[in-house]
């Protein structure tokens, strides 16, 4: 707390740091009982503590003189101060920030556990972003969250807000059965509903959460190993799908083409030629379906189908033209 050497029967929240929400006036005694002015600037709100509780809140901005009863608060300063000698120890004056504190980062301190209501395995989920607040109800503010604390700033409050904040985050992904695909795009949402729930909390404590977001999240390692997995199948299934064949074929066909492919000299020759073997028992069985359903696909349609088998490395070039042949003859 600084007070200019110019006026040292000032009372001011001279220069206040922009991370200060409380702060005490801690200057010589003697110039509390001298002091013949009382300045708050725009923003700024002042609460009065004799022998440990609250007696009066100042919240209008401007001059006071001490030394004439002007308002009550004034006169109840007065009083107190003529109380006894040494009454500055047990009178405290308190300055406090009244202006909106804006964008004050947070992220979570532990991640966010829950369990992925479509794929059933655990997510690991930590969460950030930014958040600003006004103090709304001074006297419960200090009450319950200074505790008596001279320099109370944002990251004392960060750790309060995150403590709450947290669980209800948990509770409504819990609640709202977001899939892990689900989170990012509904960023939005889950904030807006978490500020709703915390609002009575927050209330109690003498403060208002004026806006709240959640910017981004990030999985951790072991969530992010069991979504690639997912991925994979998925991937697999798409090929296989625009293959023409079903994915346990696709599987066969990979497994066979992986075994050829660790296989050394004679087992990878015998290897690589079953899996040809296999790959053309695969394609006429396919043919055979297509020609017992009467060529469902137009001979187009097959052409294609058959390049991407080709293009995946499923067939080989001589089955790919042969394949080929046979569909071009049949026009």
């Amino acid at each position: 707390m600084n007070i200019s050497n110019q006026f040292k029967s000032v009372i001011q929240w001279k220069d206040p740091r922009s991370d200060e929400l409380f702060i005490k006036f801690t200057d010589n005694g003697d110039e509390i009982k001298n002091a013949s002015k009382l300045i708050l600037q725009p923003g700024q709100g002042c609460i009065l503590t004799y022998e440990g509780k609250v007696i009066g809140v100042f919240e209008e901005e401007g001059m006071y003189d001490l030394k004439s009863d002007n308002t009550p608060f004034i006169t109840t300063i007065k009083k107190f101060l003529s109380l006894r000698e040494g009454s500055e120890y047990i009178m405290g004056i308190w300055f406090y920030r009244k202006a909106d504190i804006l964008n004050m980062r947070w992220g979570t301190r532990v991640p966010i556990a829950y369990t992925d209501p479509i794929y059933t395995f655990p997510i690991l989920l930590s969460a950030f972003g930014n958040y600003s607040i006004k103090i709304t109800t001074p006297k419960s503010f200090f009450a319950n969250i200074i505790a008596g604390q001279e320099v109370f700033c944002h990251h004392d409050l960060k750790e309060i807000f995150l403590s709450r904040i947290t669980q209800n985050i948990t509770d409504y992904l819990a609640n709202a059965k977001f899939s892990y695909v689900d989170i990012d795009s509904n960023l939005n949402s889950i904030a807006e509903e978490v500020r709703i729930k915390t609002k009575s909390v927050f209330n109690d404590l003498g403060f208002e959460v004026i806006d709240f977001r959640m910017e981004g999240t990030q999985f951790d390692k072991e969530t992010l190993d069991r979504i690639a997995k997912i991925s994979d199948v998925q991937a697999q299934v798409l090929s296989a799908k625009i293959a023409g064949i079903d994915y346990t074929e696709h599987q066969k066909l990979q497994a066979m083409r992986d075994a050829a492919n660790n296989q050394t000299g004679n087992a990878g020759i015998i290897m690589g030629m079953n899996t040809g073997v296999g790959a053309s028992n695969l394609m006429n069985s396919d043919a055979n379906q297509q020609a017992n359903s009467q060529q469902e696909e137009n001979p187009m349609g097959r052409l294609k189908k058959l390049k991407e088998l080709f293009e995946m490395e499923l067939i080989t070039e001589t089955e790919y033209t042969e394949k080929k042949k046979n569909i071009l003859d049949s026009m």
